[in-house]
């Protein structure tokens, strides 16, 4: 009559040894490298404590209808023509203000309630006579993210441009991005640049100086700027014809910078740590069973029964 296998389980086998013996202090080395070279290979690899990450998230932004203009007129040196939505200022310019046409408008092209872009067009009468050789242009916008801590500022886009040419158009398609020089905070209201980027109640023309307002803005650790890394200057104006800015600023999805939480870095420190733990485990499992197994360090082998065996043989 054939014979077949039909039910098999492993006998454990077990390794007796005192505390002061060759084999304990085996184990004691072998528990070492097991656990200590996984933390060190996950240190060294300059990922084990993440300090910050970073999420994305579609700022709400908003144009808040101030602009400061300045057109550089040629050939003749010193010339400019200037306007802003800021009396003070155009107080301030005399004979060099001129007032143009200027027309915006905000799109929010997906519908999600948070606009995308910015359509901004400024006409510059001019005589005849004048020639506009280059242009400085800035606008303020109300910038806000909700995502991780609600972010509030006031911020800007500075456009500068100048030719040798005269022109009659510049033309600038860009995008308005987020700058960090820190990481945004993880919780809470952050409104410490809510404040506005031109002190339009001033009456003294250093609160207007262009180089006073970007340095000031430029001190910031959160900044937007107009990135175009492709503007475009026409040429060829008629004789009366206006000199036309003709501007679209989207606002695109940022990738935000923020610290991690206690228990986030502990999160991603442990995950990184047991990935390369289990592959020592692995490899010191089998180590120990060899040197136990061919007595490469004297034990003495005793078979280990299952508790309820050595209890029927008690019993009987």
């Amino acid at each position: 009559m054939a014979l077949y296998e039909l039910f098999s389980h492993p006998v454990e086998r077990g390794y007796r040894a005192g505390l002061c013996s060759k084999a304990a202090l085996f184990l004691l080395l072998a528990a070492a490298l097991t656990y200590i070279p996984p933390l060190l290979v996950a240190f060294r690899s300059h990922g084990l404590w993440l300090k910050r990450s970073s999420y994305e998230e579609q700022p709400t932004v908003r144009f808040q209808h101030q602009v400061l203009f300045v057109a550089l007129l040629g050939p003749e040196r010193g010339g400019f023509l200037a306007w802003s939505t800021f009396p003070a200022f155009n107080r301030l310019q005399g004979d060099h203000l001129r007032v143009p046409l200027v027309s915006t408008r905000e799109e929010d092209r997906n519908q999600d309630g948070k606009m995308d872009m910015l359509h901004f067009k400024l006409e510059l009468p001019l005589q005849s006579t004048e020639h506009v050789l280059g242009v400085q242009l800035i606008l303020t916008f109300s910038y806000q993210l909700h995502r991780m801590s609600t972010f509030v500022m006031q911020s800007m886009a500075f456009l500068q441009s100048s030719f040798a040419v005269p022109g009659s158009q510049l033309y600038v398609n860009g995008e308005l991005r987020l700058q960090q020089k820190q990481p945004l905070s993880n919780g809470g209201l952050d409104v410490r640049y809510n404040v506005s980027v031109i002190n339009g109640t001033s009456p003294f023309a250093y609160d207007y100086d262009l180089t006073h307002i970007v340095a000031a803005y430029q001190e910031r650790n959160v900044t937007t700027i107009l990135m175009d890394p492709h503007p475009i200057w026409l040429v060829g104006r008629a004789a009366e014809a206006p000199f036309v800015i003709n501007a679209v600023i989207r606002y695109p999805v940022e990738v935000i910078s923020y610290p991690f939480r206690f228990w986030e870095m502990i999160k991603f420190a442990w995950i990184q740590y047991v990935s390369i733990l289990l592959i020592f485990l692995w490899v010191f499992e089998r180590i120990k069973r060899f040197v136990f197994q061919n007595q490469v360090v004297t034990t003495i082998p005793v078979a280990v029964m299952p508790q309820g065996e050595t209890y029927k043989e008690h019993l009987s």
